[in-house]
């Protein structure tokens, strides 16, 4: 199992009205965060909700960092269950949910 190919199939897996909402968002793949190693995800960018006209601006990126995830989930069932929910928490912070939205939905 490649961590890019868990990535994709979390993307590929999401219900079709939220996939055709994903605008001028790129979703990358890194090793890790250079401030905070032990991070999972991060979302930079403008929540769609706070969004203006977004013509000629650079995408918002959604970090999925890989070294601290295959740390932490040794078993590929649970790695593969984390980067799911890594994906759908990054993806509640570019649709405007704050931490607490997220965490009731199950994806802290």
């Amino acid at each position: 199992m490649r961590f890019e190919d868990v990535v994709a199939d979390a993307l590929d897996e999401l219900p079709p009205k939220l996939a055709a909402a994903l605008e001028n968002v790129a979703i990358v793949i890194e090793d890790e965060n250079p401030d905070d190693p032990d991070l999972f995800g991060l979302y930079q960018g403008i929540p769609l909700p706070e969004r203006g006209d977004m013509a000629g601006q650079l995408p918002d990126t959604i970090s999925i960092y890989r070294i601290p995830l295959e740390e932490s989930f040794s078993d590929p069932d649970e790695l593969r269950e984390e980067i799911r929910i890594t994906v759908l928490h990054e993806l509640g912070h570019y649709f405007g949910l704050d931490e607490e939205r997220i965490a009731e939905l199950g994806y802290e």
